[in-house]
């Protein structure tokens, strides 16, 4: 910078020289795509959310009105099958308290209504207790019918049906013929099954009706052998399985094998 002096000395012209002055220099801005493209993706999430609750928000609401009243509902069945379960409950508990006031006319009415419940072990029980009442009255056929109704229905557990075929052959053993017992029950005579013992002798005895002594003979031994057999058919089985000359070892401390010949006096005697 040159610097002019009027007045004296004016002639002198002297240059002055300026204050440092730092050197500016113009910043560039910071790169600015990803914001942008940040800024962009977001816009284009928020138009597509509204664009979406525009086309599907009714449908989207009515759809979460519907699985809240749809558990909504589900409780209150719940609640309701608990209430309805509680008084069959009270129903067949009277029955019982009935029958074990020797009053089975009362308790008819109530094993009635419970015989077409559509709670399965209600239904169950009630067919087998009014089974029971009609072998008390010894009527063979009403209580072969009741417990053919549990038999052959395949909405109740596999033990109930099995129990009640079982019992049911029991109620018509006489009346049938020793075939028809041995399709009924040989799947249910097998060792270790729990029906061994009841189905077994049955089958066994059918096969001694059949002339079939060595199948016969065979099964009493399986069931003499079967320490999970009740202790009073085990003794039966290793008379039987004695007589048809099969050596049925048992491990229970009361059976025992016994000879052809005192088989014979003991069936004599009895």
């Amino acid at each position: 910078m040159i610097r002019f002096r009027f007045g004296p000395g004016a002639a002198k012209v002297r240059a002055v020289h300026p204050p440092n002055i730092p050197e500016l220099s113009l910043a560039l801005p910071p790169k600015t795509d990803e914001a942008f493209l940040r800024e962009v993706d977001e816009e284009l999430r928020r138009d597509q959310l509204a664009g979406f609750w525009t086309t599907w928000g009714k449908w989207v609401a009515i759809g979460v009105v519907a699985a809240l009243a749809a558990f909504a509902g589900f409780l209150y069945w719940q609640h309701h099958n608990g209430e309805a379960a509680g008084v069959e409950g009270e129903q067949l508990q009277a029955a019982y308290d009935s029958l074990g006031a020797n009053n089975a006319a009362a308790a008819s009415k109530p094993l009635a209504e419970l015989a077409k419940s559509n709670r399965d072990g209600y239904r169950a029980l009630a067919l087998f207790t009014q089974a029971d009442v009609l072998l008390q009255k010894d009527d063979l056929k009403g209580a072969a019918a009741k417990l053919g109704t549990i038999a052959a229905d395949t909405s109740l557990a596999k033990p109930f049906r099995d129990l009640a075929l079982v019992r049911q052959t029991s109620a018509e053993f006489d009346t049938l013929k020793p075939q028809v017992v041995v399709e009924r029950l040989r799947p249910l005579a097998v060792p270790g099954g729990p029906w061994l013992g009841s189905a077994g002798e049955m089958v066994a005895i059918a096969y001694l009706r059949m002339n079939q002594r060595q199948q016969a003979g065979t099964l009493f031994g399986q069931i003499a052998r079967d320490t999970g057999v009740p202790e009073t058919i085990r003794q039966r089985a290793v008379q039987m399985a004695g007589v048809l000359g099969v050596d049925a070892v048992a491990t229970g401390a009361t059976a025992r094998v016994i000879t052809p010949a005192a088989s014979n006096e003991d069936t004599k005697a009895q």
